[in-house]
This record gives C-alpha cells, structure tokens and sequence, in this order.
C-alpha cells in the first residue's frame, strides 16, 4: 500500500503502510472525510462507508456534488481518524492527541447497476451495525435511484497512530505542571424506540449488542 503519496515523513515511526494496520482502523470507524477537486475547487465531504477488501463503499444522495462529480471517475483522498486521547503536557508546544488514523489515496466512480448499488449498500449498513440488512426492508427502484453510491478502489494507504503520555522537554519534568491523559472513547446509550412502535416491541438483538459492546459502564 506505500507509495509516493503515502511516504511518511512526520513521525515516521507512528506510521504503517501493512494492510492489516490499515483495515483495523477503518473497520472500527465509519465515517470518512472524503477530498476531491470539482470545477478546480478543493472539496472535502463528510461520507459514511462500508469495506469490502481493497474497496470502500461511500453513500451519499444521488443529487450531491460529489456523486456527480465521481461519476466521471477522479483520483480522490480518503481519511480516516479516531481520537483515544488529550495529550496534556507540561508545556503548551507538546500538547497532543492519541488517535488512529488513515490517508488513502486511489480512484472513485459511481455504481449504477441496481443489483451492485444494493449489496454496497449492504456493507455499509453492515459495516455500520451488523446484522441490520436482513431485519430492515431493501430499497425500493425509486429509493435506488436517489441514492448515490461510490466505490473508493484503494491504490495508496498509510495508518498512523500515537498512544502513550506526553513527551515533553527534559528540563520541564521538573515544572509544577500537571500532565498526563485524558482518555476518549465513542460509546452507546441503551437504545430509544420511536414512539410509533407497537407498545412493548423489544430492541433486536443485533441492535442490543451493538450497544452492549459500546455501553457506558458504571
């Protein structure tokens, strides 16, 4: 996955070209910041997705200008970024973040074939929370059509992490600073049912552990 896009220059010992470094911190997030030039301007574009291999599936509506501009195929960039931690040093230069992150580079195009379109659907919703596909009831033709969905082939990727305390100078040790970190992680509350179900329809057990996984504990 390295390449001349990719070469890591800043902190290259955070970073990894291996595919398995790759994959684990794009499966563990789902929303990806998407960049792309359109008529000569810079745009970046917030896009869940689903993985499939080498492959992101990014959704977005048919009507949007970055479905329209993809479908002409362009090289485009992809990120991807979890934030574990505030890095709280002693001096203010060395404040940091512990993330995960991923740059990819490659090209994208729009999927027109309805039956293509729908199962890149399906990795998405099941990239998002597994085992809802099946529960739900598939896109109608008309709801197709106003969906837009783009494969992101992947030619160029590079993760990058940091973890552990602040690093700081070696003569600030001694100030009366406190420093250390702030952990940051994503969780679930109990899940809310819409008001217009049935009374006393329970959650399905895909949705329940979903958010079993993801809970706050006590």
């Amino acid at each position: 996955m390295a390449g001349e896009r990719t070469q890591l220059r800043r902190h290259p010992e955070r970073g990894s070209h291996a595919p398995a470094d790759v994959h684990a911190i794009l499966d563990a997030a789902f929303l990806a910041h998407v960049g792309f030039c359109a008529e000569g301007q810079p745009v970046v574009v917030p896009m869940l997705y689903g993985r499939d291999g080498e492959v992101l599936y990014l959704h977005g509506s048919a009507a949007s200008r970055i479905v329209r501009a993809l479908d002409r195929g362009c090289p485009t960039c992809v990120t991807v970024t979890l934030v574990d931690g505030l890095v709280l040093a002693r001096s203010a230069f060395n404040h940091s973040l512990n993330y995960r992150s991923v740059m990819a580079f490659g090209t994208a195009q729009t999927i027109a074939e309805p039956g293509a379109k729908q199962a890149a659907l399906r990795v998405i919703s099941d990239h998002l929370i597994a085992g809802r596909w099946p529960a739900v009831r598939p896109p109608s033709e008309k709801e197709l059509r106003a969906t837009g969905v783009v494969r992101f082939t992947i030619e160029e990727a590079s993760a990058k992490v940091r973890s552990g305390p602040p690093k700081d100078e070696d003569a600030d040790y001694a100030l009366p600073v406190w420093a250390g970190v702030v952990p940051l992680r994503q969780t679930a509350a109990a899940p809310v049912a819409d008001p217009r179900l049935p009374p006393g329809t329970p959650a399905p057990e895909h949705v329940q552990a979903y958010w079993r996984a993801r809970k706050i504990e006590p």
